[in-house]
């Protein structure tokens, strides 16, 4: 099997599994009840899409081009530190805020934990 064929693939993929993770994201965030789930399904999903989608788009450049594209890596690097912790930090700011939470099978560990504090 020749290089290309394997290089083109693997571009493919990427390129097709970071369209497809976003398109979960843009579902998630339309279809899920709460600011809680619909920010996980934004964080998670588009982040592992958004840098699907940079790694393929650095390999073409890199096999086809051969251009080295540093700031697609530092975007992938980028990406990765700061969209969890942003997601992360989001959720904390809604839930001390008072947002609610879905009324459905969602257990507040954290207000129950917190009363424990305070009782003590």
């Amino acid at each position: 099997m020749n290089v290309t064929v394997i290089v083109n693939f693997l571009i493919g993929f990427f390129i097709l599994a970071g369209a497809i993770l976003c398109l979960i994201a843009t579902f998630g965030v339309i279809r899920l009840p709460d600011v809680y789930t619909r920010n996980h399904a934004a964080s998670k999903a588009a982040t592992l899409g958004v840098m699907s989608i940079l790694l393929g788009t650095f390999l073409y450049f890199y096999s086809f081009e051969g251009h080295f594209n540093s700031r697609l890596i530092l975007g992938i690097v980028f990406l990765f530190m700061t969209s969890p912790i942003s997601g992360h930090l989001i959720n904390r700011a809604a839930y001390n805020s008072g947002v609610k939470l879905w009324d459905r099978s969602v257990r507040d560990d954290l207000k129950e934990y917190q009363k424990k504090l305070h009782e003590e």
